[in-house]
C-alpha cells in the first residue's frame, strides 16, 4: 500500500475530500463518453475517477512527479493519459479541438493559467474550474461594482461565465484558509465583439486599471488626447472600473482609428 502523499505548499495542493461536493461537480460538468476532456491538477483523483467512470478516455496535466506516478500505478494508458508538466508551461493546442477543461486550480497560478487559457479559447467547448472564491467574483462582477477588474474585462471579452456554488474549505484536505467556488466558462463565438486590434486592447485594459483610484484622464497618459469621450459615451473623469467591455473596445478602437499602438 502507497504511503499518504503530503500536499505540497509549492504546488498549492489542497485536496478534495468531499463526496457530496464531488458529485455536485460531476453533475455540472456532465461528462458524455466520446468527449475529450482534459483534467488540470487530478491530485489524488477526487474528480479524476468519477470522470472516468462516464468516460472512454481522459488526460490530465499533473506537475507533482510522485502524484503523477501513482496515477500510472491505477490507471490503465488506455484510459488515462498523464501529461507530467506545469500547466502554465503547456500547450493546449497539441490535445486538438472541441476541448473540455476541468480541475481544481491551485490558487497560486489560477490567474496567470486562466489568462494562459484565453489563447486556446477556439479549442474549447468550456471550462468548468474550481477556484477561489473571491477570484470567481471578480470573473463575473458587472461594471461599477467593488469586484470589477483587469481580469473581468479580459475574461467577459472571451468567454461566458457563470458562478456555479461555493465550496467551504472543510470539503478539503488539508483545508485552505478562504472559501472556494466552481465557475462555467464558456468561449463566445467569432460573433462576438471585439476590438479591431486585439493587442492594443489588453494595452488598454491593463493601463486604465495600472491605477484603480485615478480617473481615466490621469491614467491613460497620452491617449487621453486621442479618446472621443463624448462620442463614445464615457466620461474622462470616470475610474477604470465604471467602464463596460463594450466600453473598452469603443476606446480601443477609437485609439487604433488615431494611429496609436
Amino acid at each position: 500500500m502507497a504511503a499518504a502523499h503530503q500536499a505540497r505548499k509549492r504546488f498549492g495542493q489542497n485536496f478534495l475530500v468531499d463526496q457530496g461536493v464531488i458529485s455536485s461537480i460531476i453533475r455540472a460538468i456532465d461528462p458524455q463518453k466520446g468527449e475529450r476532456l482534459i483534467e488540470i491538477g487530478p491530485g489524488l483523483s477526487a474528480l479524476t475517477a468519477p470522470l472516468l467512470d462516464r468516460l472512454e478516455h481522459l488526460t490530465v496535466i499533473e506537475i507533482d512527479r510522485d502524484l503523477a506516478g501513482r496515477l500510472r500505478n491505477r490507471y490503465s494508458e488506455e484510459r488515462l493519459t498523464i501529461v507530467n508538466a506545469d500547466a502554465l508551461q503547456t500547450d493546449f493546442a497539441q490535445f486538438g479541438q472541441g476541448l473540455r477543461i476541468v480541475g481544481n486550480l491551485p490558487y497560486n497560478i489560477s490567474s496567470p493559467l486562466l489568462f494562459a487559457l484565453v489563447g486556446y479559447a477556439d479549442h474549447v467547448i468550456d471550462q468548468h474550474f474550481m477556484l477561489q472564491r473571491e477570484v470567481i467574483d471578480r470573473m463575473v462582477a458587472e461594471p461599477a461594482s467593488g469586484d470589477f477588474s483587469r481580469l473581468s474585462v479580459m475574461l467577459q471579452y472571451r468567454y461566458r461565465m457563470e458562478k456555479l456554488f461555493d465550496v467551504a474549505p472543510e470539503a478539503f484536505d488539508p483545508p485552505p484558509r478562504v472559501t472556494s467556488s466552481i465557475v462555467r466558462m464558456i468561449p463566445l463565438g467569432a460573433d462576438r465583439p471585439q476590438a479591431v486590434d486585439h493587442a492594443l486592447f489588453s494595452k488598454v485594459v491593463q493601463r486604465a486599471f495600472s491605477q484603480r483610484r485615478k480617473m481615466l484622464r490621469g491614467v491613460m497618459g497620452e491617449w487621453t488626447a486621442l479618446i472621443p469621450w463624448s462620442e463614445i459615451g464615457i466620461e474622462p473623469t470616470w475610474r477604470a472600473e465604471q467602464v463596460s467591455v463594450a466600453g473598452f473596445i469603443a476606446i480601443t478602437d477609437a485609439l487604433h482609428a488615431a494611429g496609436a499602438s
